[in-house]
């Protein structure tokens, strides 16, 4: 079966109260129960990881029990250089999402240094990205009803 990791950078585990009128009023759990009811339709086995901690983060990329990662580096996109040389490291396809459109934001939001080593970027589209990303990278895994 192939195995997804959604990754989730700092901060994120506020959404639902941070910032609502940028970033909304649904919930990380809500929407990783999303995701998973969209994961288990598909066929594909998800997991799901949030940190405050850059470290952390690669330290969970290093595991390697996935075929691809679905992330929101959130900060950590405009300035984790450790995060992009261990997706390097691992190998492995991901597609990055963002819940707002960085390009559309503050000028230091511009900086972004996993997206030309990702397969998409996906921004702007709220929590319907995460399942936009779910699709794009099953399809690409080949899962079965992807």
């Amino acid at each position: 079966m192939t195995r997804i990791l959604v990754l989730q950078g700092p901060n994120l585990d506020l959404l639902g109260t941070r910032q609502p009128q940028l970033y909304g009023t649904e919930t990380l759990a809500e929407i990783h129960a999303s995701l998973a009811e969209h994961a288990r339709l598909l066929g594909v086995q998800i997991d799901f990881f949030q940190s405050n901690h850059e470290g952390a983060l690669v330290d969970r990329l290093h595991v390697r029990d996935f075929d691809g990662v679905i992330v929101n580096a959130a900060a950590y996109t405009h300035t984790s250089v450790a995060l992009r040389d261990a997706f390097l490291a691992v190998a492995l396809p991901f597609v990055e999402v963002h819940l707002t459109d960085p390009w559309q934001r503050e000028p230091f939001r511009h900086v972004n240094y996993l997206h030309d080593i990702a397969l998409q970027t996906i921004a702007g589209q709220g929590s319907h990205g995460y399942h936009v990303a779910l699709e794009s990278l099953a399809a690409r895994l080949g899962a079965a009803d992807a």
